[in-house]
């Protein structure tokens, strides 16, 4: 570009409305004397599934009783023994219930002591198994 010419650039224009301009626009007389119509009851959006600890010691559960080769394995349709690591989450589960000791609710203690219980009889069970 030469120094006399002026710069040629493009113009960056923000069209986002903001409240402030929203309040501050006259409504037009159309606008006030129509009633506005109710929204359509479309599709509601998907939603998350619920994250609890109750979901978390359930999956925690599963994996154990898979790694005890007492379901297959979801993903590969096989089943396998991996005693270890099925005593590592039952002690992950027994870690998690006292740490979080007070601050769980009735049916989250519920379902984690019965989990805890039966997994360790299984692993027992499982263990005796493998000899």
């Amino acid at each position: 570009m030469l120094p006399d010419d002026p710069e040629e650039g493009f113009k960056v224009t923000d069209r986002r409305r903001r409240d402030t301009e929203v309040e501050a626009r006259p409504v037009a007389a159309e606008a006030r004397s129509a009633p506005a119509a109710p929204p359509s009851p479309g599709p509601a959006p998907p939603r998350a599934p619920e994250r609890s600890l109750a979901g978390l010691f359930m999956m925690l559960a599963s994996s154990a009783v898979v790694s005890m080769g007492e379901v297959a394995d979801p993903v590969t349709g096989q089943r396998h023994y991996d005693l270890d690591q099925a005593a590592e989450i039952i002690d992950l589960l027994v870690l998690l219930r006292e740490k979080t000791d007070g601050h769980r609710s009735a049916e989250e203690s519920q379902v984690l002591g019965e989990l805890v219980y039966d997994l360790q009889v299984r692993f027992v069970n499982a263990r005796k198994r493998a000899g």
